[in-house]
């Protein structure tokens, strides 16, 4: 969808395990940053798109998640719509809430992101993940399972059950192209270095190559330093009609140009894959190409989903992400840097705030103001986030572009 919104103002916690602090504390944090950066009072507010995915399971709050967050902020009588989609929740939160804008309903709004995912009971968190696929159906995942002795349940209670999914797809992706675990490893490498430079990520050592090969293996080819950890977190924006930042004098507002929501589907052997196909609707709404592209924040859920995204994303042709990595094109000054925050495997994926997150990455490189990991010139900006799966690709996923 060709967006009419600008953001004007984000705000994130630092992704961590926030073991001694609640949803609410970690959501408000996030959500005073973003309207401090804007420049309003939370009076200004006209509508709150929440997203969470995993509270009902982790704390047990269902049902009306943002409503208890705002109480506590003062924040009420205002339409409150509560979001859940997998790892895709927070970037679905915003993507409504700038439609929203865009049609005029609105002209200022609040999207945040926020999750709890740690807990000393494994098995809790595992389940939240095996239930972002179709527990109706779950022995269509046991073609995704190494045959290491476990079906999908099997997998599902020793490692998240995606795991076992992104190592099918990097095993496909490396009998398709040529690609080894080592290429695989230096996306890792590449994103250590991009976290170690950024305050806001869980994990800020630089590895090498080898240090992230010698990592205890999880999957075959994934070891421990390709997988995105569990954490805990939150992220936010405001977001506003241009007419309303004008009005209130926003002072760095970035263009929202488009945002496409799609869904998992029944798809045709040979037919387009759901990355590529919402990539190319976000790419032709915001009347710009691939090659437009400065800077990417994508779904590094695992180290080689970001290779495999490169293609899906456009950013080479198929075949050739190994090459756009090993040619240093996606690393801070490159041409263009994927992953500057770090990822999700550096960064952290706490999944109900993740997709604001890179947003939150993206607009302070649009500003000019990501300090030592700032990519040179961004004017354009690209964010993926996937979440679930269904059938044979992601159940739910956005694909925002946004600009100077």
């Amino acid at each position: 969808m060709k967006m009419d919104a600008v953001i004007a103002g984000v705000g994130t916690t630092r992704i961590a395990r926030h073991v001694d602090r609640t949803l609410s504390d970690l959501a408000q944090e996030a959500i005073a940053q973003a309207l401090q950066d804007a420049g309003i009072d939370a009076s200004a507010i006209q509508a709150v798109w929440a997203g969470n995915a995993a509270a009902p399971v982790m704390t047990g709050q269902v049902c009306i998640a943002g409503q208890a967050i705002l109480r506590g902020m003062g924040i009420g009588r205002v339409p409150v719509v509560n979001v859940e989609n997998a790892c895709a929740t927070a970037s679905t939160a915003m993507q409504q809430a700038a439609a929203m804008v865009t049609l005029g309903a609105y002209d200022v709004v609040l999207a945040f992101g926020v999750e709890k995912l740690y807990s000393r009971d494994k098995q809790k968190v595992f389940s939240v993940f095996a239930g972002c696929a179709d527990v109706e159906h779950s022995d269509a995942l046991d073609r995704f399972i190494l045959n290491d002795g476990a079906d999908a349940a099997g997998a599902g209670q020793s490692r998240s059950v995606f795991m076992d999914i992104y190592a099918r797809l990097a095993r496909d992706y490396m009998a398709r192209t040529g690609a080894t675990a080592r290429d695989f490893a230096a996306v890792s490498a590449k994103n250590s270095f991009h976290g170690s430079l950024n305050p806001n990520a869980q994990f800020r050592d630089v590895l090498t190559i080898d240090d992230v090969l010698a990592a205890p293996l999880i999957v075959a080819p994934l070891t421990l330093t390709m997988c995105s950890p569990l954490a805990d977190g939150a992220s936010a924006a405001v977001i506003m009609s241009p007419r309303a930042a004008r009005e209130l004098g926003v002072r760095k507002p970035v263009r929202i140009l488009s945002s496409v929501l799609a869904s998992g589907y029944d798809y045709e052997e040979g037919s387009e894959k759901l990355t590529a196909w919402t990539a190319r609707q976000a790419y032709e709404a915001a009347d710009v190409g691939p090659s437009d592209v400065n800077c990417v924040e994508l779904h590094d859920a695992s180290s080689p989903a970001e290779m495999i995204y490169y293609e899906a994303l456009g950013l080479c042709a198929p075949g050739e992400g190994v090459k756009l990595l090993a040619d240093g094109h996606t690393r801070i000054g490159g041409r263009v840097p994927v992953n500057t925050s770090g990822g999700l495997v550096r960064k952290g994926h706490p999944i109900g705030a993740t997709g604001l997150s890179q947003i939150h990455e993206l607009v302070l490189q649009l500003r000019g103001d990501a300090g030592p990991r700032q990519a040179d010139g961004a004017q354009i900006a690209l964010a993926e986030n996937g979440g679930g799966f269904l059938g044979e690709d992601s159940a739910a996923i956005v694909v925002t572009l946004l600009g100077k």
